[in-house]
């Protein structure tokens, strides 16, 4: 066994790979940019090496900086995490090839699965049953508006070189499919160097199935089970969980033999997950299960499957990248319970989940020290911590909280409790989100499908303070604003006399505060006390959450509050971020939602638009401009009538 192992890697992945290398006994060592220098996984590291600035193209995608680093500090090893270099297989070459171990699979069964159009071709080699749709050579945009057109819509865009969401489009119209199709290829070319595209039918009601696969170097292949993923925004995974809800024995073992045979194609060595797409109309059925893609790496939500078997993934990866075999033979793999993985996302649901940037002044997790009310087994996998900072430059998933139980709905449950504990600010996530998400009535039956959020969203975003909650915040809000007397953590009876009321009379106060910047009058005359969730980030303003959403209670108006939410036209930048498409330009008459500005940050697309039907007036970004925070971009105005005119 090697003695120290670099990660080349960031953020949670990072200090993950770290915790079981310190448990073997390894010496660890983190590469940064210049915006991590204060990072967790740095302070946690025995070593660090900076290796360029914040920008992922000059740090860590830079491939001979991280190798640079690994011979510098005499890394025996280098652990890629996932994203990044992590399926880059010149990468794995050039690491083997300086004489440092690669903990991942070899470079041919990357280059084999690493382009979705050409895994397909393989699997159908194989045996392996794959989604319709097109996978040719041939890019061009006849040839693609010609298969979109062949398949039928709505189909499925997706960047050949894809993953996690990005450089994938689904279209329900021909006249759409150009747009879709541009979009894409700006996303596979920003996130990974490739604009190819192919193109599959979208299934209606598709439930995203996976498979863990493990090899080692002496031909043994094993899963440990399944897990869904089918609850996404956006293609991006929220919440995912192990066993898939509503599999069958029969229909386990075909997916799990289909997913061992795919891995055994390509001469697998590692771990690496099988991905399924299937149509979940009846149920899921074995002859209703393709085959979508291959992920050469550690997955995000690898701890569910963690959580059922007791199988510690990263030493695996470890010990067969050693050369020593899997632990365990295929028979002797429990499936133990049931696990539940949310992602945190650094977002603003409200404000139609535009990431959210900055620091965290305020930081407070599931089972933290400074939570008065427990959490239950809660698994809590970070890269951040209080002080720290989110940037613009890497992808907004934060922590990941996992929870494990006997059953499927005990699972549920105890992963909602744990993410209304969740406490940021200001820096927004998607807390409260998870939460509703997680409660919701089809989510605890097991009726889900890849389209539940989008079908569900106008309810699941919906977060409004309770009555008790304002009445708490409002004694907290009191006292910070200097009410004599006042104490916060007492009942009302108990300063009763202080407030001028008399203490035989049932306690009766009005008191107007702002939640969120809107007036509310509450009366109080229950003996609340105010005891846990707040943040006071300044006199007479108090951040009080519940159920992992923060409220912004003050004793008057917050300053720069909007008087109308009625938008004046201005089209303004979210967060900093680069322009990569300008659909509007000045004089164009545009409707309500129709992009007229696109920008690209924390590794996505996000498209600004028309706030109501009318003219676009200005357009004051370029493609290739890089923009700061609230910068105005364009400005849509009202096309007055004929009368007005």
């Amino acid at each position: 066994m090697f003695k120290s192992v670099l990660v080349a890697n960031r953020g949670e992945i990072a200090c993950r790979v770290f915790r079981t290398a310190r448990r073997m006994g390894l010496r660890t060592i983190a590469v940064y940019s210049e915006a991590d220098a204060d990072a967790l996984h740095v302070r946690e590291a025995d070593e660090a090496v900076l290796i360029g600035p914040a920008p992922a193209r000059d740090s860590y995608l830079d491939a001979a900086k991280v190798l640079a680093a690994a011979k510098a500090t005499g890394a025996e090893s280098i652990h890629p995490g996932y994203g990044f270099l992590s399926e880059n297989a010149d990468f794995a070459e050039a690491v083997a090839a300086a004489g440092i171990v690669w903990i991942g699979p070899k470079p041919a069964s990357i280059r084999a699965m690493g382009l979705k159009d050409a895994a397909k071709k393989l699997m159908i080699e194989a045996g392996v049953p794959v989604t319709p749709g097109y996978q040719g050579e041939d890019q061009s945009d006849e040839t693609l508006t010609a298969e979109a057109a062949r398949i039928g819509y709505p189909v499925l865009i997706k960047a050949v070189a894809g993953g996690g969401g990005k450089g994938m489009k689904k279209v329900d119209r021909a006249e759409d499919f150009a747009d879709g199709l541009a979009s894409a290829r700006r996303e596979g070319q920003s996130s990974f160097g490739d604009p190819r595209v192919l193109i599959e039918s979208y299934i209606t009601r598709p439930r995203h199935i996976e498979v863990q696969v493990f090899g080692d170097q002496h031909g043994t292949v094993v899963h440990l089970h399944e897990r869904d993923c089918s609850l996404q925004r956006r293609h991006q995974k929220v919440i995912e969980e192990a066993p898939a809800p509503g599999m069958d024995a029969a229909t386990r073992k075909a997916v799990t033999d289909a997913a061992v045979r795919a891995a055994k194609a390509v001469n697998y060595e590692g771990a690496g997950t099988i991905e399924f797409i299937a149509d979940a109309s009846d149920g899921l059925k074995a002859d209703r299960i393709w085959f979508m893609e291959m992920n050469t790496r550690l997955q995000v939500e690898h701890p569910v499957t963690e959580a059922i078997t007791g199988v510690d993934l990263v030493e695996w990866q470890f010990r067969v990248a050693a050369g020593e075999p899997i632990p365990l033979k295929q028979d002797d793999i429990p499936l133990n319970g049931w696990a539940m993985e949310a992602r945190l996302y650094a977002e603003d649901p409200a404000n139609g989940f535009l990431p959210s940037i900055g620091r965290l002044k305020h930081f407070v997790m599931p089972g933290d020290a400074r939570r008065r009310l427990g959490a239950g087994q809660v698994r809590v996998d970070t890269g951040v911590r209080e002080g720290g900072e989110v940037s613009q430059f890497y992808d907004p998933m934060i922590a990941k909280l996992i929870v494990h139980a006997a059953a499927r709905e005990e699972a549920a449950t105890g992963l909602a409790n744990a993410c209304a504990q969740v406490e940021v600010w200001p820096v927004r996530t998607n807390a409260g989100f998870l939460v509703r998400c997680l409660q919701h009535p089809r989510f605890v039956a097991g009726d889900v499908d890849t389209g539940f959020i989008a079908a569900e969203e106008a309810t699941l975003r919906e977060a409004s303070l309770s009555t008790r909650g304002v009445q708490e915040a409002a004694r907290v809000v009191r006292y910070e604003d200097g009410a004599a007397g006042f104490d916060p953590f007492t009942p009302w009876e108990e300063w009763s006399e202080a407030a001028g009321l008399r203490l035989n009379a049932t306690p009766s106060l009005r008191q107007t505060v702002f939640v969120d910047g809107v007036p509310t009058v509450i009366e109080i005359d229950d003996a609340i006390s105010a005891r846990y969730g707040h943040f006071e980030p300044e006199r007479g303003v108090t951040v009080y959450f519940e159920n992992g959403t923060p409220f912004r209670v003050s004793a008057t108006t917050p300053r720069g509050a909007a008087s109308s939410p009625a938008s004046d036209g201005s089209l303004r930048a979210p967060m900093p971020g680069k322009i990569v498409a300008t659909p509007a330009k000045a004089g164009d008459t545009v409707t309500k939602g129709q992009p007229v500005v696109v920008l690209e940050a924390m590794k996505m697309e996000h498209a600004l638009v028309a706030p109501f039907d009318g003219v676009v007036e200005t357009v004051s970004a370029a493609v290739g401009d890089q923009v700061t925070d609230g910068a105005v971009l364009a400005v849509v105005r009202i096309q007055p009538t004929k009368d007005q005119a």
